[in-house]
């Protein structure tokens, strides 16, 4: 069995070379807790190694965002430092990679007022306008990746200590990221593949719309004909592939805004903003949510809905089937990056024009014109399980069996 100092080198090389896919003369920027200086340093040296340019390095300190959000006034909320977002956009046109270290406190926030956090997410969406279709239409090399955090780990292991809860978590990262195997740079090429030939089949079989049926979940969704079926793996404005999600089960498209009609139900909690929501529900009509709840985290979920008008639309519709690695581990991570990836899932908020024929080259108002929805926010959540059916209907109205008991059918 490999080391873990093996799979910690193995995992820094499989985000450089496979998720970025880091491009000689490239500047990356890593964004990562402040906790994670030691592996930060690693994706370093393999970043120069592949001969990036330059990488720069922007911590963040989860006990400085709790301070904020219980502190600062109102005002400060909405205070986003513009030379940020300035500085993101000329770098995403000088083709510059963004690593996201994700190491997410599925309860930083519990306890401040829910109100707080829409005003600071809806004040950072809004600065960050003008970089957000780098990332959603795929026109640079972006990643999502995680790292373990004390706070992460008990989480989702509280019966451990804080540091066996750590190694726990990191031999998580290891198998779902295949790092725990022999040559995962190859197998994750065999699992790309894989994932492509599924959303080849959606795109021959030309679906205009979908059914989905399981517990608590009962809806339709259309699909326009320029949309189109993609796995997780993106080509970027300079011809060159990445994956933006590592891990990454799915298949995905885009939905027409106006088309979705029934109810869904949550099969996994949603880490959002530091907080929980668990146990809802959305019922949508003519696209836009009407009627929703929650057992728990209804105030944030309230929020979420409230940040645009978009927010309440969906804009991005994802195929994971449930006998997958991340699932197979029957662990709920309070992790998007992993249980959306262990699950059939929908995202609240802003279409993915990378999802669309031709997408980049389309203005705003054309892609509206093909039901393309718009929004600061794009915030997936988890409806899959092993009892989910869905059918696709073809043009003829031809019904189709894409999952059954949550699984490919084809």
């Amino acid at each position: 069995m490999a080391s873990k100092e093996t799979k910690l080198e193995r995992y820094a090389d499989l985000l450089i070379r496979v998720g970025i896919n880091l491009q000689e003369g490239q500047t990356l920027l890593i964004n990562a807790p402040v906790t994670e200086a030691d592996f930060v340093a690693q994706l370093t040296e393999k970043a120069y190694d592949a001969g990036a340019k330059n990488v720069l390095v922007d911590y963040s300190d989860e006990n400085l965002t709790r301070l904020k959000m219980e502190k600062a006034p109102e005002e400060g909320l909405k205070d986003v430092p513009l030379w940020k977002a300035k500085g993101l956009v000329e770098m995403a046109k000088n083709n510059a990679a963004v690593l996201n270290l994700t190491s997410p406190n599925p309860t930083l926030l519990k306890g401040i007022d829910a109100k707080r956090v829409a005003v600071a997410n809806k004040a950072s969406g809004e600065a960050f306008k003008d970089f957000q279709p780098f990332i959603s239409g795929g026109r640079i090399s972006w990643l999502i990746a995680a790292v373990p955090s004390k706070s992460w780990a008990k989480s989702v292991f509280p019966e451990l200590s804080e540091e066996e809860a750590v190694e726990e978590l990191w031999e998580k990262i290891f198998y779902t990221t295949r790092v725990d195997q022999e040559n995962p740079v190859q197998l994750w090429e065999k699992h790309i593949a894989d994932m492509t030939k599924n959303a080849d089949h959606l795109n021959d079989r030309s679906y205009r719309k979908l059914h989905y049926k399981g517990p608590g979940t009962d809806f339709t969704v259309e699909l326009h004909p320029k949309s189109k079926w993609i796995c997780a793996q993106f080509n970027n404005d300079q011809g060159v592939n990445f994956v933006p999600n590592l891990p990454t089960e799915e298949v995905f498209t885009i939905p027409v805004r106006d088309s979705v009609n029934g109810t869904v139900s949550s099969t996994k909690p949603l880490n959002y903003s530091g907080n929980l929501i668990n146990n809802f529900s959305l019922t949508f009509k003519d696209g836009k949510v009407t009627e929703f709840n929650a057992e728990e985290g209804y105030d944030t979920l309230k929020g979420l809905l409230e940040t645009d008008e978009g927010a309440s639309f969906l804009g991005e519709i994802a195929l994971v089937p449930h006998n997958s690695p991340i699932s197979n581990t029957n662990i709920i991570f309070n992790n998007t990056l992993f249980d959306e990836n262990a699950s059939c899932h929908i995202a609240l908020g802003n279409a993915l024009s990378i999802c669309v024929e031709n997408g980049k080259e389309m203005t705003q108002d054309e892609l509206k014109e093909i039901g393309f929805n718009e929004s600061l926010t794009h915030v997936d959540f988890m409806i899959g399980s092993a009892q989910l059916d869905i059918d696709g209907e073809r043009e003829d109205g031809t019904i189709e069996p894409i999952f059954r008991s949550g699984n490919w059918a084809f």
